[in-house]
């Protein structure tokens, strides 16, 4: 019985933080977009890879 009196204290300590970090990281905007982050990667890069017109002229010397 003695181990209530330690262990209802300390879960309170636990779930007060638990909830003072989901309250802090929504004020935050931790949750606001959900869906572009996940979508990003399926968007193509194409302007990065493709080579520069001057790259392209170059020719090799021997």
């Amino acid at each position: 019985m003695s181990v209530l009196y330690m262990v209802l204290p300390l879960a309170l300590i636990i779930a007060t933080v638990a909830v003072w970090a989901f309250v802090w990281s929504v004020k935050r905007g931790q949750f606001d977009d959900l869906e572009t982050p996940a979508m990003r990667i399926l968007h193509d890069d194409t302007e990065a890879r493709r080579p520069k017109p001057s790259d392209e002229r170059k020719s090799p010397s021997s």
